[in-house]
Formats: C-alpha cells, structure tokens, sequence
C-alpha cells in the first residue's frame, strides 16, 4: 500500500511509539533519582578544596567575614610572599562606603583582623558586565606583571560552590606557567551537606551550576597579548 503523502509530498504520515501513564511514570522515577544522587554531590563537586599552599594567596574580597577570618589563618598556617585580595566595584552603596571596591574592602578587614600592610595588597578589578571573576584574575595577573612577575605557585581562597569556576577561570587568566590551588570555605547561609534544605544553598548550588557550565564549554579567554 503507497505510503499517505500530504501538502503537495512536503509531508508524510509516520508511526511512533509513545510511552504509556506506566511509562511515564517508570521515567520520571529514573530523572528522579538520577537528580538525587547527582544533585546530592554538586555542592561536593563545585565547593572543592585542592589547596597549593605557598607562593601567594589570594582571597577574593567579596567573601564573608568568616572566610576572610580563615585566610588569615591560612597566612598564619603556612608562609606566603604577598595576600593579594581582588574584586570590582561596589554594585551597592559606594556613594556612602568608605571603600570603593571589594578589593579595598577585603584588604581593609584583613589589616583590621591582624595582617601586615607590608602583605596585604587589595588589586581593584575594572566594571565589567560579565565574567567578573575572570577580569579580577586578569587584573590581579597585570598588577603581578607590573611588579616583577608572576610567581610559581597561586593559592586562592573564596566562598562555597564559587570554588569550582574561580579556580578554573584563574587557571586560565594565569596560564600554564603558574600552578593554581583552592580553598572552599563553607557559606554560613545554609549546611553544605544539606544544602537542598535552604533556598540559599538550592540558589547557590543552581546558579553556581550554571555559571560553571558556561565558563567550561562556551567561555573563551580573550589571546594574551604577552
């Protein structure tokens, strides 16, 4: 029998399988626990720690007073050359803030909580509208060039599931010449290991989820020019 052709042989009548209520149901209880067992690791997966302690540290200057608190343990941990603190400008409130950048803020809360000025450099990133962490680490990359060089080893101190992009987009910004480390300090919003209980951490772990996502498959750094 010729097959049915419709709207002058443009189109043509095909049969297909469609799953039934049982089979909708035995898929929504596959997706179900797959996002269960996968979802219960992502925080895990984007808060990770690999620290590389020495050379320098660098805390990023929007981070809670607690993970700024730890990177002056850290500093008293282990024997670091320089505590360089990055980030842009203020997005709210700068007209009434006495610091004008999360840099300069971080740094100022370092120095009060006890480090040296003669270790602690805040390095102001420019405005931009997007990938922010990764004009921070150019920034802080081009104030390193300026004052003789990059070092050998970089270990960086941020905040809960940030770690994951921060760690990669300062691989990037550094190049393969400078060995990147990380440090995760935990949010004091929510419990990371249960983290799906507050709106604070599914809003973390999703938006941070996302932000990775983009920054490993679509994000492209411009060409060094050096």
């Amino acid at each position: 029998m010729p097959e049915a052709r419709h709207f002058w042989g443009l189109l043509r009548r095909r049969q297909c399988l469609v799953p039934t209520w049982r089979g909708w149901l035995a898929l929504l209880l596959v997706f179900a626990a797959l996002f269960f067992l996968l979802g219960r690791r992502a925080h895990a997966f984007l808060a990770v720690s690999a620290p590389a302690p020495g050379g320098v540290l660098v805390v990023e200057g929007w981070a809670n007073d607690e993970a700024l608190d730890q990177a002056v343990a850290e500093v008293r941990r282990n024997h670091y050359e320089r505590v360089f603190v990055t980030g842009g400008p203020l997005e709210i409130g700068a007209p009434l803030a006495e610091y004008k950048t999360m840099a300069e803020r971080g740094a100022a809360i370092l120095l009060k909580l006890g480090l040296g000025t003669n270790l602690v450099q805040a390095v102001p990133a420019p405005r931009v509208r997007q990938d922010r962490t990764y004009a921070s680490a150019v920034a802080l990359k081009a104030w390193m060039r300026a004052h003789g060089g990059a070092p050998s080893r970089l270990n960086l101190m941020t905040e809960g599931p940030h770690a994951r992009r921060s760690w990669l987009l300062y691989e990037k910004a550094m190049g393969p010449k400078v060995k990147v480390g990380v440090v995760s300090i935990p949010s004091p919003e929510y419990d990371q290991e249960h983290w799906w209980r507050s709106s604070a951490g599914v809003r973390a772990v999703i938006s941070e989820g996302l932000a990775y996502g983009y920054a490993r498959l679509l994000f492209r750094a411009p060409r060094d020019p050096d």
